[in-house]
């Protein structure tokens, strides 16, 4: 006996051999059926040997005890004691699959399927599943005899015999003879209907590509023809009957389960298009409506069942279609996008825990081997295969996927593959998630060989590999263009010139040849920086094509790395910090603007790091008071007017990449931050950073001036005020500076002398502004001063107040709703701004004869300023809902309304829209029609300006760029269509809302 308090040596034994819960073991050893092999080394080890020993153990009494005699039983020990094929066999199975040990209670004589182990069972075909279901003579039958054949899989599985790719095959020919079983009984059944009628079953998906799961839809399609002489109608509706009959028999469930679904949601139009159609309908169908994903789901295809002769005239019909896929238009994008949108369909919760959908996952595998087969398997006859692992060795055969790289993803796949066999084998259910479970995740570990900590192993070498995946995924494609151009390794099989052409033009590139020689020179030689540009270049290269542009993205990557080159910073940047590399690409992919500004001053390139401010990193935008702080200082520093203004001009250049960056970023996204929601954000960031530097720039212009030409004091207090968009902080990356010039001359000046200095300094500022140099120039536009363009350019005060008491109109009143004191003198700009106040915020608010007056003055300027043969409607300033509509509106409520609501007196559109709003002037919803349009149109301007690099009020007619500005507001490839009507469609409410509010109609 074990004394009070001690543990038996059994239960110590069994704590060594696995089992984690060792009392409950004892007494399973203590029943009756195992009692007399309590002390058997032999089987304990073996026990231990499982995935789960506990699991292994009760299924094992479960089955003793359904024997349905002592024989019976007797010979179950007999043969587990002496035979250790069958032990190991049938104790791995236990261990490994509570549904099969339940499979073996329910039918206590199968456990003799294990017993054989001769050459000719290690690797059955369909011939050998087609003779173990022979017997099957209905739906039921099917069924035992199907998990009977599952069991014998399984059992090699998981005792080593197979590896993983030969168990996916096996359960593939399981399923075929499955099918073709299946089908016998459907046509059994009705025999007038199968004389009718030949039908053939196509296998798409893993069924088709020979790497079946152990629970898996099994994914078909149907082809059907008359027989000679037969109706076609009617041998249609009887193929039909028999493919759904068939289709039952497989999927049911039974007192013995379901065996697995039949899926035929891949045919041509999916579940809304007929389940069976003839060759000549299929045909049809590919060849005139098929998207992209079609073809690819096509590359599995293979007749399994019915008519095979059909089949493989199915097969021979569709393939040279197959292989024309990668010349469709925006081919990669549209699989890409795909992928993509896989990802995006998971559930938040599930993401981290998704083995085959998620990032790193097998369908990251699974897609990258699909695209490289549909680019090269034009050409290349031996990538063919349905068969993933077989295609990806086949791509490293060929030099498409360098072979390190394949050599990676091969066992990452097969480690993926393993966890998703082991996981669904235990309760035999459909499911792609890894368990929370530590119990489930230590028997997923045992079985793949961790025994040491199987929880904390099997994480990690999860982990290990998904990071494997996700970091090859985009470098599978990218690579192998390098290992072309640089050819630093001789005798290794690499890409031809027209194969590395191909996978060029399928990635978007439109000049492959330049963009091989722009590799060539970027990454040939042996240097440390060609070695680092080899290390970069594969995912930027994936970045550049994820543009409209790619060959300028690579085109301005080559010109920013022959500029800092030599710097020891700048590749280390890009390899270092995680977000410099991506922002990069994505700016100087994204159109002309942003790369010529840095071009211009390469080293800003530092600016798309990670900085230390978190948020946008370096790429936040820096406010007023620390850009004029940095603009007065450099001016300061500076030998003369023209050298201060060139400082200014530089760092406004400067701040205009920054901002340009952070909205193509923001607009792009990245992998590790989403594209920015919030549309209007990213217009007010550019707006308000715009008009900040715009600001900055002419304060540190007017300090220089007047340092130059006066030094410390000018003879007249000088203000400078911004009107329009500017001083609305409004301004796009094109557009001018409005503004008013005001000044006052000091005690003791004569205003003929104050007059001719403050003319001087508007003189010079803007001459200064303007010089040919390498910044953008900065335009001063005073046109909205009193009497327009015949009006003297700068006034006193006085001068102003005089006018505006006796002179005034009302679209001056209109346009100093925007007026914001900027630059110069602060008191001065006050006073400017409170002598204007009762003029666009008056006290009774506007008379009709005024609303009149204003409503005139947009129709006027509608018809009149419009450009011969626009479309209107896809103005953005002037056209129907664009940004002029929207302004007037507002505008107009600012005007009758300011002067009782303080929230409209605002200078900026959109918090002068929102409070109205908040006063009941304009109801909710058509306040948020109007921002919409307003935001949307504020957007295609600056979209059109960053891409084209220069100002626009419509959208491009280059389809290049016009897709650059889709891409730039979130429409992928091919989308431009539909970015035009969701324009169109916006405005169009938009307009609506102005009739009724500004035209009061």
């Amino acid at each position: 006996m074990t004394a009070p308090g001690r543990r038996s040596s059994t239960f110590t034994r069994l704590l060594r051999h696995g089992f984690t819960d060792a009392s409950a073991a004892e007494r399973l050893l203590d029943t009756p059926e195992l009692a007399p092999l309590r002390d058997d080394p032999v089987l304990l080890d073996a026990l231990g040997a499982t995935a789960d020993p506990d699991l292994a153990l009760q299924g094992l009494v479960r089955l003793l005890e359904a024997q349905p005699d002592a024989t019976a039983r007797r010979e179950l020990l007999d043969t587990v004691t002496a035979a250790k094929p069958l032990r190991d066999r049938l104790l791995g199975v236990l261990g490994a699959s509570a549904a099969l040990a339940d499979h073996l209670a329910r039918h206590a004589g199968d456990w003799r399927a294990l017993v054989m182990y001769e050459p000719r069972d290690l690797h059955p075909g369909v011939d050998e599943f087609e003779r173990s279901l022979a017997e099957a003579r209905d739906p039921v039958a099917l069924r035992v005899a199907y998990r009977r054949c599952l069991l014998s899989i399984a059992a090699r599985d998981v005792c080593g015999t197979t590896d993983v790719a030969e168990t996916a095959a096996e359960l593939a020919d399981l399923a075929t003879a499955t099918l073709r079983a299946a089908l016998g009984l459907a046509r059994a059944a009705a025999p007038d209907d199968a004389e009718l009628c030949r039908l053939a079953v196509i296998a798409m998906g893993k069924c088709g590509g020979h790497e079946l799961n152990y629970v898996s839809d099994v994914d078909v399609i149907f082809v059907g023809e008359a027989v000679d002489g037969a109706d076609e109608g009617k041998a249609l509706r009887a193929a039909t009957r028999l493919a759904s009959h068939m289709m039952r028999i497989c999927s049911e469930t039974t007192v013995e389960g379901s065996i697995w679904p039949v899926d035929a949601n891949l045919r041509p139009e999916g579940r809304n298009g007929p389940l069976v159609r003839t060759l000549s309908s299929h045909v049809a169908y590919y060849q005139r409506w098929a998207k992209t994903w079609e073809f690819q789901a096509l590359l599995k295809a293979r007749p399994v069942a019915g008519d095979l002769g059909l089949g493989e005239q199915y097969v021979a019909a569709v393939e040279p279609l197959v292989w024309q896929a990668a010349e469709r238009e925006n081919f990669v994008a549209d699989v890409q996008k795909m992928r993509r949108r896989v990802v995006e369909n998971i559930p938040v919760a599930e993401v981290d825990r998704q083995l085959k959908l998620g990032p790193g996952g097998l369908r990251d595998v699974e897609f990258a081997v699909q695209l490289l087969q549909l680019v090269h398997g034009r050409a290349d006859a031996s990538l063919r295969s349905g068969t993933t692992l077989a295609a990806l060795k086949a791509l490293a055969a060929g030099g498409y996927v360098g072979r390190a790289d394949a050599a990676q993803l091969d066992e990452a796949y097969r480690f993926l593959r393993s966890m998703e066999h082991r996981i669904q084998l235990f309760r035999l259910r459909r499911t792609h998630l890894v368990p929370e479970d530590d119990a489930d995740l230590r028997r997923i570990g045992r079985s793949l060989g961790l025994r040491a900590d199987p929880v904390a192993d099997l994480h990690r070498e999860w982990k290990r590999h998904a990071g494997a995946v996700r970091r090859l995924h985009e470098k599978l494609f990218y690579r192998p263009l390098l290992d072309a151009a640089a050819q630093l390794a001789p005798g290794e099989a690499r890409l031809s010139t027209e194969a590395a052409r191909e996978r060029l033009v399928a990635l978007g590139y439109a000049d492959p040849a330049s963009a091989l020689r722009h590799l060539e020179a970027l990454a040939s030689g042996v240097s440390r920086k060609a070695a680092i540009q080899r290390t970069l270049l594969p995912v930027l290269l994936g970045w550049f094509a994820d543009s409209a542009d790619p060959d300028a993205g690579l085109l301005n990557f080559r010109k920013v790395s022959d500029a800092l080159g030599k710097t020891p910073w700048y590749l280390r940047l890009l390899r270092d910090e995680g977000a410099a590399a991506e922002n990069l690409a994505r700016v100087l992919s994204a159109g002309r603007l942003a790369p010529d500004l840095l071009m211009r001053a390469p080293e800003a390139v530092a600016l798309l790091g990670d900085g230390d401010t978190g948020g946008r990193g370096g790429l936040e935008p820096r406010g007023r008071a620390q850009l004029e702080q940095e603009v007065l200082a450099a001016v300061r520093r500076a030998d003369g007017a023209a050298q201060g203004v060139t400082a200014a001009r530089g760092v406004r250049r400067r701040e205009l990449f920054r901002t340009a960056a952070a909205d193509i970023v923001g607009s792009y996204g990245t992998e590790a931050q989403p594209a920015e929601a919030d549309q209007g954000a990213l217009v007010d960031l550019v707006g308000g950073a715009v008009s900040d530097l715009t600001a900055a720039a002419l304060a540190g212009t007017l300090r220089a001036v007047v340092g130059e030409g006066w030094g410390d004091t000018l003879p007249t207090r000088f203000a400078i005020i911004a009107m329009g968009r500017f001083g609305g902080h409004e301004l796009g990356y094109g557009s001018d500076a409005d503004v008013l010039f005001v000044h006052e001359p000091r005690d003791g000046v004569e205003e003929r002398e104050a007059a001719d200095a403050a003319n001087k300094v508007v003189s010079e500022m803007r001459r200064l502004l303007q010089l040919p140099s390498s910044d953008p120039p900065l335009l001063i536009d005073a046109d909205l001063r009193p009497e327009g363009k015949s009006g003297p350019l700068v006034r006193t005060l006085k001068s102003y107040e005089a006018y505006y008491r006796r002179w005034s109109l009302v679209w001056e009143s209109h346009a100093l709703l925007r007026a914001e004191a900027v630059a110069g003198d602060e008191e001065l700009g006050r006073r400017f701004i409170e002598l204007v106040d009762p003029l666009r915020y008056p006290a009774d608010g506007l008379g009709e004869e005024a609303v009149r007056e204003i409503r005139r003055l947009k129709a006027r300027m509608e018809a009149e300023r419009l450009p011969r043969g626009a479309d209107p409607r896809l103005h953005t300033k002037l056209g129907p809902g664009g940004l002029s509509d929207v302004e007037w509106t507002v505008q107009l409520m600012q005007l009758r309304h300011g002067a009782q609501v303080p929230g409209l007196r605002t200078t900026r559109t959109r918090q002068a829209l929102a409070a109205a709003r908040e006063a009941g002037l304009i109801t909710a919803e058509d306040a948020a029609t109007l921002d919409e349009a307003w935001v949307l149109a504020t957007r295609v301007r600056n979209a059109v300006m960053l891409v084209r690099g220069r100002a626009g009020d419509t959208f491009p007619s280059e389809s290049r760029e016009l897709a650059a500005v889709g891409r730039y507001l979130g429409y992928g490839a091919g989308h431009a269509g539909d970015m035009l009507d969701a324009y169109r469609r916006t405005t169009r409410r938009a307009r609506a809302v102005v009739d009724e509010l500004f035209y009061g109609t």
